[in-house]
């Protein structure tokens, strides 16, 4: 059989045989690969485009990236060539490898694997390799054959974004801020029980012009200890909202809050206080209650083991926390009666959740605000086929990964089917910044 191609690095000319007659192509130059632009911020769109190519052809398209941790991320995606010898992710649909269909972003939230990986250090981009390469391959399997290659960075954070420390009576955390002299609105940003500091959503809301506070309250080396406990109380997450509110840079009357997981409760128990006033909420696949107390003014801790009878394990021993969340299960001391609220709720829902019961809880709230005659404040976002972990757009997300080490090791489920993930991870980041737009600004 002779080859598709014959290439060389300079201009070529490419033969090949159709139905035993000899086609010659008109000279032409090599192989390139295109990605526009080639520095963006994390959820800004790319295109990715061969050229220069045989018609009706196979290539793969590969994309690689090392995580913070040094590990190898990896995505491809199988084209043929049109007529005019180009391939064109926005336009033309992949027929095999990590993805299918037409998905101009699907290298990007195709990456695998990522497992427990996060972006740790968002003052600098994510470097993504992309390669086009010849025929239909798999490229960690067997070798291949690279005609062209580029490179492109991902950023969270924008140029002039500014981050700061923040250890100030107490409370931990990272604030970012966008260019400029401000007043700027301004978000809150809690995660869930994993722990640490997580910054990555509020650099890139500060790239987007609002001044972003991500908040540590567990398992950090500044924090209180035992750090596997939340040693922190109420007046802890009042100190960091008004903290917030305070600053020189923010429109004190312009701060919302943000929370993912178990940062859903305390975004609602923290909105609940009637000396709070948050213009609006974001509530991301969490409960509106918990099995865990929070300490008392005093430091006081209790327990957090207490939800293990909850847990639920799969053939493989994957450990699922879904049960824990369940209204049902909840203490109903715990749960928020949200009648100090008077902002406006968006609550995004992932209908794979594995981790929350966020049907559940979503269901809750809605019951709780129509009792409390609030109706309007409430708005509901629901995506099929997405898990926990809904994020910013164009990132891959992982089924499962390593939730502890110690006591004892454990694999916990998230959920969430790829590319279902990655429509409402980019569905929602857009309705989260028109949210915002909407009652931050205006």
């Amino acid at each position: 059989m002779i080859p598709c191609y014959t290439v060389q690095r300079n201009l070529a000319c490419i033969q090949r045989i159709v139905g035993g007659v000899r086609w010659t192509s008109s000279c032409r130059p090599a192989p390139l690969l295109t990605a526009s632009p080639v520095r963006a911020l994390i959820d800004d769109k790319i295109s990715i485009r061969g050229h220069f190519l045989p018609p009706r052809c196979p290539v793969t398209v590969c994309a690689q990236m090392q995580s913070d941790d040094g590990d190898l991320w990896e995505a491809f995606a199988h084209f043929n060539t049109n007529l005019d010898g180009t391939v064109n992710l926005t336009r033309d649909p992949s027929v095999g490898g990590s993805y299918l269909g037409c998905e101009p972003m699907g290298l990007l939230w195709g990456l695998q694997p990522a497992p427990g990986a996060e972006k740790k250090k968002v003052e600098t981009p994510y470097v993504m390799l992309m390669s086009l390469l010849k025929g239909h391959v798999s490229p960690s399997e067997r070798p291949s054959t690279e005609l062209a290659a580029v490179t492109a960075e991902r950023w969270y954070m924008a140029p002039g974004v500014r981050r700061i420390d923040i250890r100030q009576n107490g409370v931990v955390g990272t604030l970012f801020l966008p260019p400029g002299p401000g007043p700027f609105p301004a978000m809150l940003d809690l995660w869930g029980m994993g722990g640490g500091l997580v910054e990555y959503r509020s650099a890139l809301f500060a790239s987007r012009g609002y001044a972003s506070f991500s908040l540590a309250y567990i398992g950090h080396k500044d924090l209180p200890g035992p750090q596997h406990r939340i040693n922190v109380g109420d007046p802890y997450f009042k100190s960091a909202f008004q903290l917030l509110q305070d600053h020189p840079q923010v429109y004190r009357d312009r701060v919302g809050i943000i929370g993912l997981s178990f940062g859903v409760y305390l975004t609602l128990r923290l909105a609940n206080h009637s000396d709070i006033k948050p213009s609006c909420l974001i509530c991301i696949n969490g409960p509106a209650g918990s099995n865990i107390k929070l300490a008392d003014a005093d430091g006081r801790t209790e327990q957090m083991e207490n939800d293990q009878k909850y847990w639920t394990y799969d053939d493989q021993g994957t450990v699922s926390f879904r049960a824990v969340s369940l209204p049902a299960n909840l203490s109903p001391e715990s749960k928020v009666e949200l009648d100090h609220l008077t902002c406006p709720l968006m609550y995004i829902v992932g209908e794979d959740d594995l981790s929350a019961s966020s049907i559940e809880n979503a269901n809750l709230i809605e019951e709780t605000l129509s009792a409390a005659v609030k109706s309007q404040l409430f708005t509901r976002l629901s995506y099929p086929g997405a898990g926990h972990l809904i994020e910013p757009p164009y990132t891959p997300n992982s089924r499962a990964s390593l939730w502890s080490v110690k006591p004892q090791k454990l694999v916990t489920l998230w959920g969430g089917h790829l590319a279902l993930h990655a429509a409402a991870q980019e569905d929602s980041w857009k309705k989260i910044l028109e949210f915002m737009e909407t009652n931050l600004r205006h």
